[in-house]
C-alpha cells in the first residue's frame, strides 16, 4: 500500500506526517479535560502526549489528576512494540460504565518512562475531551486513542483503507 499524501498544513497546524516513527513522548503544558454529564473525570495541564507517524497524538494523564473514584480495573491487556504491556480500566460514573475506555502502561520501556501510571483516555464515551477549551474528535475506527484537534493536519490513520500506513 502506498503511503497517503499528506494534507496541506496550515497556519498553526501541525502535520501528523512529521511525527516520527518508532513513537515518541513529550511533556505538555496545555489544559487537557475529560468530563460526562457534568462530572470531571479529570483535568491537567502536566500532560504527556505521544507522537507516530499517521497518527493524532494519544493524551497520557498524570494519576494526580484524575479522579481515581471513577476508575475500575479492566482484566484487558495489551501489547506495543515501543511502549510494552498496558492495563485497561472501565471507567463508572453513577449507573453508567464505560468498557475498556482507558489504559495505561505500569511498567513501561525505558524510551517510555514518561508514561508510568498515566492514563489515556479514548475521546469517544465522554460528552467532553477538551484540549485547552476545544472539544476533540476521537481518532476514526475506534482502536487508536488519538485525540483530533484543529491545529493538526492529517489524515489520520484509522479509518478504513489505513491499515497498511
Amino acid at each position: 500500500m502506498t503511503k497517503p499524501k499528506p494534507d496541506p498544513v496550515g497556519p498553526g497546524q501541525e502535520s501528523v506526517w512529521t511525527y516520527p516513527r518508532p513513537a515518541i513522548a513529550e511533556p505538555s503544558t496545555r489544559h487537557v479535560r475529560i468530563a460526562h454529564r457534568g462530572f470531571v473525570i479529570a483535568d491537567t495541564r502536566a500532560a504527556v502526549r505521544t507522537l507516530e507517524t499517521s497518527h493524532p497524538p494519544s493524551w497520557y494523564l498524570p494519576p494526580a489528576d484524575i479522579d481515581h473514584g471513577v476508575l475500575r480495573r479492566s482484566d484487558r491487556r495489551s501489547f506495543c512494540e515501543w511502549k510494552g504491556e498496558a492495563i485497561y480500566w472501565h471507567v463508572a460514573i453513577g449507573e453508567t460504565v464505560f468498557r475498556d475506555v482507558a489504559w495505561s502502561y505500569p511498567n513501561p520501556t525505558p524510551a517510555f518512562e514518561i508514561l508510568r501510571d498515566h492514563l489515556a483516555f479514548y475521546a469517544a464515551p465522554f460528552d467532553h475531551c477538551t484540549i485547552d477549551g476545544e472539544q476533540v474528535r476521537p481518532q476514526p475506527g475506534g482502536f487508536y486513542g488519538g485525540w483530533i484537534t484543529a491545529d493538526l493536519a492529517g489524515p489520520f490513520k484509522g479509518g478504513p483503507g489505513s491499515m497498511g500506513w
